[in-house]
């Protein structure tokens, strides 16, 4: 099941440290960094069977939504998916398991988000299903 893993902050005369001690990065074989220049912008539906993900919000917001189809080829249209605000002041890394599809939207334009995946390139390109981004959700 997806879960958010809560990050946490340290502050003193130096500065401010954001961290994730609970963020088991030992599964994670690579990583790369979303940008948003509008918040019209959505990229939706992708999913993976078997690849896991992970998102953390490194700067502004984003609305994502995770939807587990019930057959990867012709999925039902009926499905409902669950919601996430991920923002980057809240300092939560959002953990998506194999089975899943995912959409998103920025907040703010220029919105950053950090993308862990278990998989490699090659790896995730055998693992990659995509829907049209109307199913499942109302993006305005």
């Amino acid at each position: 099941m997806p879960q958010i893993i809560q990050g946490g902050t340290h502050e003193d005369e130096r500065g401010r440290l954001i961290f994730f001690n609970e963020f088991d990065m030992a599964g994670v074989r690579r990583f790369y960094v979303i940008e948003h220049t509008s918040v019209e912008i959505v990229r939706a539906w992708q999913g993976h069977k078997k690849e896991e993900k992970w998102f953390c919000v490194i700067s502004g917001g984003f609305k994502v939504a995770l939807v587990q189809p019930d057959d990867w080829e012709k999925p039902s249209v009926e499905l409902k998916p669950e919601e996430y605000v991920l923002k980057a002041e809240d300092n939560r890394v959002l953990y998506i398991p194999g089975g899943w599809a995912n959409g998103f939207k920025a907040l703010s334009a220029g919105s950053k988000m950090m993308v862990f995946s278990s998989f490699t390139v090659d790896e995730s390109s055998n693992d990659n299903f995509r829907f049209d981004k109307s199913m499942w959700y109302d993006w305005k």
